[in-house]
């Protein structure tokens, strides 16, 4: 029970804490819709599901213990996050449909972007390690492993859900969408900002 109650506190923790996935949700919930929020959250669980695997892998202890293979992973996390954030400023439009809907984006691209954003993060993979580390021993089963794991995804899933619900709700998203441009490059701004941090958090490890 011990060992259940702290998953779930460090999933809570984690999901919680604002960051790239966070970002990437709210814009695609604001700027395409419910459905695209929702879709870019189960990306970011099934990328959290790439984590997991490895964690029961044994390949994030490797990657956490190798300066070049996590530099590696930090650096492709730090591309692409900034490629992400340089899109989102240049894409910034003011236009919207004439009755106020929200434009729409494909289910398929926001599952995209919410799976790329996290499976590149090398964190997601140091915290689902590290959960794995704290609450699993050689004698755990497996099945209660994959059940940690599944509480993990779950639970930051269902975060992100209720994220998408709150800003997609029509009061709060009529009042950002009327400031629709500054959004947009705000959170370009950001992801290009997170992936800058990455970067030169990765050369400041090398020296």
């Amino acid at each position: 029970m011990l060992e259940l109650l702290t998953v779930i506190s460090l999933t809570v923790v984690a999901a919680v804490v604002p960051g790239p996935d966070f970002a990437v949700v709210l814009r695609n919930a604001l700027i395409g819709g419910r459905l695209a929020g929702i879709m870019t959250a189960l990306g970011i669980a099934l990328a959290l599901g790439v984590h997991v695997t490895y964690a029961l892998a044994g390949i994030g202890l490797v990657v956490s213990q190798s300066i070049f293979l996590f530099n590696g992973l930090k650096l492709i996390g730090a591309a692409y996050l900034i490629f992400l954030g340089v899109t989102m400023y240049r894409g910034a439009s003011s236009e919207m449909p004439a009755d106020g809907a929200l434009a729409g984006m494909a289910p398929l691209k926001a599952l995209r972007w919410g799976f790329l954003t996290n499976v590149t993060n090398p964190k997601a993979t140091l915290f689902a390690l590290s959960v794995f580390l704290q609450v699993t021993a050689p004698g755990t089963p497996l099945w209660t492993q994959i059940g940690y794991g599944a509480i993990m995804a779950g639970g930051v899933f269902l975060w992100f859900v209720l994220v998408t619900l709150f800003f997609t709700l029509p009061t709060v998203r009529l009042r950002f969408m009327r400031a629709k441009v500054r959004i947009e490059r705000s959170f370009g701004v950001l992801l290009t900002l997170f992936g800058i941090g990455i970067a030169v958090t990765t050369n400041s490890s090398r020296s």
